[in-house]
């Protein structure tokens, strides 16, 4: 066994600490936090008098606290150090309700959850599928919305597809993602806005 002088296993013993303590530091760095933010629309007149956007269905690949960047080759890749700033179904229907809430100002709009006694005379529902840069880096949001009265109706509830790409790539950026996810969801919520004008008067 190969024998240290008293000066090298010091020496040899303040490097290993100086590791642990940048180890440590690196393990403890707390994640830069994103939020979806909501994004201004054309204002319709008319919609029914209360709206409850229910809590969207996402898939738990993209229901975790670390940003889903890109799905590609078969591949989920996370932004590693960026997470979402709270769950990410719920931040969804906060954007959404605050979307719809500018463009149908005449119309109550609320988030399944919230604290309110009052009774909606409509719904939105939506799931994602896709709420991520695509294999080109473009933000890709996929899935279906569902616009009905909330009282019962003859036939089945429509559902449509919904699908929405950006034209710029995000280039692996998680800010531009974040910022074209959000834009992606005015788009949504445009759409959401005229079906709900649309609907018939009995929901008002």
């Amino acid at each position: 066994m190969a024998k240290y002088s008293p000066l090298r296993m010091r020496l040899l013993s303040m490097g290993c600490m100086f590791g642990l303590a940048v180890s440590l530091t690196a393990c403890s760095s707390d994640p830069k936090l994103y939020t979806l933010a909501p994004v201004s629309g054309m204002v319709q007149s008319g919609g029914p008098v209360v709206v409850e956007v229910r809590t969207p269905v996402v898939p738990s690949r993209l229901d975790r606290d670390t940003i889903v960047r890109q799905n590609r080759d078969y591949q989920t890749t996370l932004a590693t150090g960026d997470s979402w700033s709270e769950a990410l179904p719920d931040m969804i229907a906060q954007t959404l309700t605050t979307d719809l809430s500018q463009r149908l100002p005449g119309t109550t709009v609320v988030s399944q959850g919230d604290a309110v006694t009052t009774t909606p005379s409509a719904y939105v529902e939506v799931t994602i599928r896709n709420f991520e840069a695509d294999a080109a880096g473009h933000a890709l949001i996929t899935g279906a919305v569902s616009v009905h009265p909330a009282q019962k109706m003859i036939g089945p509830v429509l559902t449509e597809a919904f699908a929405w790409q950006s034209p710029e790539s995000a280039q692996l950026n998680t800010g531009k993602l974040v910022a074209s996810l959000s834009q992606g969801l005015s788009v949504l919520s445009d759409h959401a806005a005229s079906r709900l004008r649309s609907l018939p008067s009995t929901s008002r």
